[in-house]
């Protein structure tokens, strides 16, 4: 697996999966977007925290734990259609991380964090 801004998933199934924390958790929201409901599992992202600059982010919080859901089956045109909704790369990126699902399994998924423009930007 590369590092960094440009993390690639080390297999396959992963890429098709995306762990939402804000909007996208929105049902109608996703389907306008992308055009159809997606099977989703609650989940959550842990050691991750909540916080709030001109949108909702997630940061790195030792202990803390992000309610979520996690989008499965995705196919590559329906995430680039979620990261134009997410202003990749502009205010986001998505990176590779591990949640635990309501069943406690891990995961490996997609994740949006923030950019360092979302992060210096204040409304």
């Amino acid at each position: 697996m590369r590092r960094g801004n440009n993390l690639r998933p080390d297999h396959p199934s992963e890429a098709k999966a995306l762990f939402v924390y804000g909007s996208l958790t929105d049902r109608s929201r996703r389907i306008r977007l992308i055009g159809r409901a997606v099977r989703t599992r609650k989940a959550m992202l842990p050691d991750y925290g909540r916080s709030r600059g001109r949108y909702f982010y997630v940061v790195p919080a030792d202990g803390a734990s992000m309610p979520g859901l996690l989008l499965l089956d995705l196919t590559p045109a329906e995430l680039a259609a979620l990261d134009r909704y997410e202003e990749v790369p502009q205010l986001y990126r998505r990176q590779i991380v591990n949640v635990i699902d309501a069943r406690g399994l891990r995961h490996r998924c997609w994740v949006y964090l923030p950019t360092i423009a979302l992060l210096a930007a204040r409304d």
